[in-house]
């Protein structure tokens, strides 16, 4: 992934432009990577894949909540609250 100092964008958007068309630019800012250039089909991809991910892990905390669950029936849910209420 090539790096560009901000202090460079103005004179060289063009290069870095066109070659965020093919990759992610990072911009630097005191030695530092502080931002980074895409183009926007990349960072649609990106953010898809990113949900795609995220709905993965949340299906398998769901499901493995439901396997640890000690769910009772209604019958009994009924009858204790039946005698908590009085």
């Amino acid at each position: 992934m090539q790096s560009y100092p901000v202090t460079e964008v103005s004179q060289r958007y063009r290069e870095i432009f066109e070659n965020a068309a093919k990759e992610p630019i990072l911009l630097t800012e005191d030695s530092q990577h502080n931002y980074v250039i895409m183009s926007a089909n990349d960072y649609q991809q990106l953010m898809q894949r990113l949900a795609e991910l995220e709905d993965r892990v949340f299906g398998q905390l769901a499901e493995t909540a439901l396997k640890n669950s000690q769910m009772i029936g209604t019958q009994i849910f009924t009858v204790e609250l039946k005698r908590l209420l009085g």
